[in-house]
């Protein structure tokens, strides 16, 4: 008699264990796509600021046609990726070296840089930035959570037997050789 009630009790144990590491990993699975779903609510608010600040510039430096095309070809192409957190890091990436350009070449033009449009835009784009980066502290701590419990024994067991997976990092960043060099403007 006391076998069996070991036994069962032993498999009710187990039986909770399952449900419970099932139901986080559902939970770190929501709170994953809600996270992106942040990111991409935030990199939306910076993709419409892009074209006003483009137009700001071009009334005090319209000559400087290739800087302002490549902001918009880089916008562009972020806007249209929806791929992978690696693959949209890298569309992000090529937009912030072109917002970084443009900002550079804003130095040029005293009457831009005192402009309260351009500064207001400038602000704005600064405050979206920062939520981009705290959405995406939020993403990579709840993947980071996810991947350590999806390769965690005895959770792996859980994770493997209902095919909860790794989740991929949203990294944002230059490499280092890149981060260290000045930004280039080109004034032709």
């Amino acid at each position: 008699m006391e076998l069996i009630i070991l036994i069962v009790s032993l498999a009710a144990a187990v039986g909770f264990y399952i449900m419970f590491t099932y139901n986080d990993f559902v939970g770190l699975r929501v709170r994953i796509e809600e996270a992106w779903s942040d990111i991409e609510v935030q990199m939306k608010r910076r993709y419409d600021l892009v074209p006003n600040l483009v137009e700001t510039v071009k009334g005090y430096a319209g000559h400087e046609a290739r800087t302002l095309e490549n902001v918009t070809r880089a916008r562009a192409e972020a806007m249209a990726n929806h791929g992978a957190p690696s693959d949209q890091a890298r569309t992000e990436n090529l937009l912030t070296g072109a917002l970084k350009s443009l900002f550079a070449l804003s130095e040029s033009y005293p009457e831009l840089k005192a402009n309260e449009g351009f500064l207001s835009l400038q602000r704005d784009l600064a405050e979206v930035e920062e939520h981009i980066q705290a959405s995406r502290r939020y993403y990579n701590g709840t993947v980071r959570r996810n991947n350590i419990k999806v390769h965690r024994f005895p959770s792996n067991l859980v994770a493997n037997a209902f095919k909860f997976g790794t989740a991929e990092f949203f990294e944002l960043g230059e490499d280092e050789d890149a981060a260290r060099k000045p930004v280039a403007v080109s004034f032709e």
